[in-house]
């Protein structure tokens, strides 16, 4: 898939996650919010908790999956926490970790809370 391709690609697997996310409830706060840290591709609010969430689109759920390395988890957290850096109660706020997968059929399956213990 070429450059573009896949810029398409992601950008039509955040739509889709970002609308399941707002199907429960859940408002959008932030889209592809980059801090010094990294970038964070979806941010939203559940009630009093903001939800960072990780897009990855693949082939199968589990491939997408394989494809959050440690490297890239410590760069979210990096973000978040400059994220959060803005937010009235800083971090104190309570915040949520997901990955969002989505298959080439299009389907999104959420992994909830995914680096927490």
């Amino acid at each position: 898939m070429s450059g573009l391709a896949s810029y398409r690609a992601g950008l039509a697997a955040e739509d889709s996650v970002a609308a399941h996310y707002m199907r429960k409830g859940l408002a959008l706060v932030a889209r592809r919010w980059r801090g010094q840290g990294g970038e964070i591709d979806l941010v939203l609010r559940d009630g009093d908790t903001l939800v960072f969430v990780e897009v990855k689109k693949s082939r199968s759920f589990a491939r997408a999956l394989e494809r959050v390395t440690p490297r890239q988890v410590a760069r979210i957290f990096d973000a978040a926490g400059e994220f959060l850096a803005g937010e009235p109660r800083a971090l104190d706020t309570d915040t949520r970790f997901d990955v969002a997968m989505v298959a080439a059929s299009g389907e999104v399956r959420i992994l909830h809370n995914a680096f927490g213990p």
